[in-house]
């Protein structure tokens, strides 16, 4: 299957200065990958290069010709000086890359799915900043999903919830990206979300000129990751994921438990 992005040799940075040494990852179709590092380690950089933003210091990223790809930023730049209601804000997914600041005309038909889809439709006719913050991330991740995207960018999008909305939007964040086959990539400070949903684990760190790339068990379980968060975190996170797979490989068992029965009862 083709990548969506390839980062070929790809060297970020401000000013032609290198942050990070040289980066080759690829980001797949349906892909649920976490950027994880301490403050001030790269991730916002490399972030940024990816999307085009900045430029890379040297080599490339490479974009699927037509890939359709979503920004959630953590909140709006004119959250506060526009009074804009969630039916506007929902509606500014419809622009186009390149077209004009501003609001297109509100197609109901478009924006009800997306707002549904993150229940956030009873919200419609409210003022933007009056919401609550994990209500306003239902609405950006709605924003995104009009464009139907192939790929979703998030940045610390559970940064100012509370437990109990972090977990709830993370899960539909998760719920959604399968039900559509989209790519997710994360930037989190929280290194539990990728113990509980990334497939991809993207470690980056300038202080010690370190990336590390890999499934969640091979980057928490690198000596890189002891050496930045201590052997202590390292063991936790491991034993967090144990109790994730073993927690899925019982699902797993239940739903095959399930089709069996579901089969033998059918020809009986």
């Amino acid at each position: 299957m083709a990548a969506l992005i390839d980062c070929r040799k790809l060297v970020v940075g401000y000013g032609g200065v290198p942050m990070l040494p040289c980066i080759e990852v690829d980001i797949e179709p349906g892909v649920f990958c976490c950027v994880v590092g301490r403050n001030g380690s790269g991730k916002s950089t490399w972030f940024k290069t990816v999307l085009g933003l900045i430029p890379p210091v040297s080599g490339e990223v490479i974009h699927k010709p037509g890939l359709r790809i979503a920004y959630i930023p953590q909140r709006l730049a004119y959250d506060a000086i526009y009074p804009l209601t969630v039916r506007e804000v929902v509606s500014m997914g419809l622009l186009k890359a390149g077209g004009f600041l501003g609001i297109p005309r509100i197609r109901d038909g478009e924006i009800q799915p997306a707002l549904e889809s993150v229940d956030a439709w009873k919200l419609r006719a409210q003022i933007f900043h009056s919401l609550s913050e994990g209500q306003k991330q239902r609405v950006l991740f709605a924003r995104a999903l009009v464009a139907d995207p192939e790929v979703a960018f998030m940045d610390e999008p559970t940064a100012a919830m509370d437990v109990v909305a972090q977990r709830e939007m993370l899960m539909l964040v998760d719920c959604i990206r399968r039900e559509r086959k989209m790519a997710v990539v994360m930037v989190n400070h929280e290194l539990s979300v990728a113990t509980h949903y990334a497939e991809q684990v993207f470690l980056v760190d300038r202080t010690t000129n370190v990336v590390v790339s890999g499934t969640a068990r091979e980057v928490f379980s690198s000596p890189t990751f002891a050496e930045l968060y201590g052997q202590e975190k390292a063991n936790d996170l491991m034993k967090e994921l144990e109790h994730v797979e073993c927690d899925l490989r019982t699902a797993e068992h239940k739903g095959h438990t399930h089709d069996h029965d579901h089969d033998h009862g059918s020809h009986a």
